[in-house]
């Protein structure tokens, strides 16, 4: 059978059809790449019953002019923390080095660094209860932003059937084989899950960005179009697992040999021509070039497509992947840098425990830094945990 290699210009993929992107009206709604009926759950994020511990990127040296804190922190966000840190030392909050943010209502483990010559200011002035000091190392150089493997995760569900309970450790595991579409969580968004469209505002207003609180509604609206790019992609890839592909190219207006050949790849995700991906967990940039072996490649976890968060400087894809990447690709967005993300996770460690008398499962995993442990509950139980945490208040 001739090869289709799927050059660009041979894929035309009109604005008419990007109707494929998924528009929800509320920012948390995600399409789910698995097919299982849902399986409820009760989620409730606080001190008792959601736990988080950082794992970092490197070894520590033991030596050096940086103090390393391993601390425990409850019901505190990362900023109050810093900020309670600050004032125990004298330091100025730009002088205490974290690698990411952990939410408030929450029991978590993170690492902290600050100059070394500041100990005993922190030994003689930090006395709150919602923070504990459980390791302490010095390190040549500080913390900085990103500077971790991913977060090991704690969960406790509630309401949980004994079949429900089973369904859940089964589906999870698979997960962790299949892995999972890398949403942003509703978390982003604000407690509207609109703060994007503050962000759109400022992102087009062309000026400079004002403080954190400016940088953060325009990373969420950043956020925004790489949750609908990637939903988009996911709805294709479903029509493609689902339908026979004459069916599927009638749907995507999509030639029905590219199709075929979409077909053939392994994995549950599409790679395109042009697609920009990575080896996993870290690495450099690469273009798909040849979708069958990249394909492979993807289906042992070895790379991962990434979707693009727009900014200034920020890698687009290319040939064929640019038209299904254009749609969401904001040109005005150049306050930020830009970056790429993964767009496919695997969890890992994955491992449930089921108390029948109290239906109460707990749950623990890891993930890699920057993903969303709410994600991967809402690709289970396939219903929105934003929706279960506005019901609770």
């Amino acid at each position: 059978m001739r090869r289709y290699e799927m050059r660009s210009g041979e894929m035309r993929i009109s604005r008419k059809n990007q109707a494929l992107r998924y528009n929800s009206p509320m920012n948390h709604i995600k399409l789910y790449a698995y097919d299982h009926h849902p399986i409820p759950f009760d989620f409730k994020q606080t001190i008792e019953r959601f736990f988080v511990e950082e794992i970092p990127l490197y070894d520590f040296t033991g030596s050096g002019n940086y103090l390393i804190l391993k601390i425990k922190k409850t019901d505190m966000s990362t900023w109050k923390l810093i900020t309670v840190l600050a004032k125990a030392t004298g330091l100025q909050e730009r002088d205490i080095g974290y690698a990411g943010l952990k939410d408030k209502s929450a029991t978590t483990i993170q690492y902290i660094s600050l100059p070394k010559t500041y100990e005993k200011e922190l030994n003689k002035n930090l006395t709150t209860e919602r923070v504990e000091i459980l390791e302490r190392t010095y390190n040549r150089a500080p913390i900085k932003i990103g500077h971790l493997k991913g977060n090991r995760f704690s969960i406790v569900l509630h309401r949980v059937a004994q079949n429900d309970a089973k369904f859940f450790n089964t589906t999870a595991k698979k997960m962790q084989t299949g892995g999972i579409p890398n949403y942003y969580g509703y978390q982003r968004f604000g407690e509207d899950s609109r703060s994007y469209l503050q962000g759109k505002e400022i992102a087009h207003s062309g000026k400079r960005l004002k403080g954190s609180r400016e940088k953060l509604l325009v990373s969420a609206y950043q956020s925004h179009l790489f949750n609908q790019w990637l939903a988009s992609r996911v709805k294709l890839s479903k029509v493609i697992a689902k339908e026979k592909p004459d069916i599927a190219a009638k749907k995507l207006n999509y030639p029905l040999e590219l199709v075929k050949v979409l077909g053939k790849q392994p994995q549950f995700f599409k790679l395109f021509m042009g697609d920009i991906v990575m080896p996993y967990p870290y690495g450099k940039m690469n273009f798909v070039k040849d979708m069958l072996h990249s394909a492979l490649m993807f289906k042992q976890a070895k790379i991962s497509p990434t979707g693009l968060l727009c900014g200034a400087t920020a890698l687009r894809a290319k040939s064929d992947a640019y038209h299904l990447e254009e749609a969401f690709d904001d040109t005005e967005l150049n306050a930020l840098k830009g970056d790429r993300r993964f767009a496919w996770i695997w969890p890992k460690e994955v491992e449930t425990m089921y108390e029948i008398d109290r239906q109460k499962l707990k749950v623990d995993f890891y993930l890699p830094k920057g993903s969303y442990a709410t994600t991967f509950l809402e690709e289970i139980g396939k219903f929105s945990l934003k929706d279960t945490i506005t019901l609770h208040k």
